[in-house]
């Protein structure tokens, strides 16, 4: 499986023909790799509606027909804009597809799409080509992340460190121990001014603490698993 660092909290997953696209942010964010234009993913999953989540994923998911896994809110108001391919699961909901699955888990944070549809946050745990990726979303720190590893192992993941609208790097290392992950990848960082921290400071402290290797990619880069 190769991970796609895009920027801010946008990731995207290949394996095989399948090319998973995490919260699309992409046309207004200053670190993105990638156009809007340039992406063609088969999936597009969301953690949450906030704008810089939200992102391109109407024109993205109009243009490519790629198959939306959103919670029940979120799906709704992409199938109003006319998009069809939708899955809408709630807390707790797994959708399958070809190679794979998402299950949609509990991030403690707060969510309003740009056309206000309140939603609720969640975290994504993805079954891909033998791997399990654990994207937290915006979460802050909370002792139910410690649940998810025992379902399932996790191998990567993708953790915000950034602060402010998010947890900092400090409480990042605190749920890195309880979520035990193989692979620990940063994410929300260095955007914008009031997120800006340093995960190489981070990188240490996790990797004092636990047992988990942690990649600090640039947008842009790609890391293997």
């Amino acid at each position: 499986m190769e991970i796609r660092y895009l920027g801010h909290s946008c990731f995207e997953l290949t394996e095989g023909e399948t090319r998973i696209l995490i919260d699309p942010f992409l046309s207004d964010n200053p670190k993105a790799a990638a156009s809007a234009e340039e992406v063609e993913p088969t999936h597009i999953f969301l953690t949450h509606g906030h704008f810089d989540h939200w992102g391109d994923t109407p024109a993205i998911a109009e243009r490519t027909g790629a198959h939306c896994v959103a919670i029940t809110e979120l799906g709704w108001e992409l199938q109003g804009l006319g998009l069809e391919n939708v899955v809408d699961p709630n807390l707790g909901g797994t959708a399958e597809f070809d190679g794979g699955w998402v299950r949609l888990v509990p991030a403690w944070h707060t969510s309003t799409t740009p056309s206000g549809t309140a939603n609720t946050p969640t975290g994504l745990v993805i079954g891909l080509g033998g791997k399990v990726v654990y994207h937290l979303g915006d979460t802050a720190l909370f002792s139910d992340l410690q649940l998810v590893p025992r379902r399932n192992e996790v191998d990567v993941a993708i953790v915000p460190i950034g602060g402010h609208y998010t947890m900092d790097r400090f409480d990042a290392a605190t749920a890195c121990e309880l979520v035990s992950a193989r692979t620990v990848i940063p994410c929300h960082y260095d955007t914008f001014p009031p997120i800006e921290t340093d995960a190489e400071a981070f990188r240490s402290d996790v990797e004092s603490r636990t047992s988990s290797r942690v990649v600090v990619m640039a947008p842009g880069d790609t890391h293997s698993e």
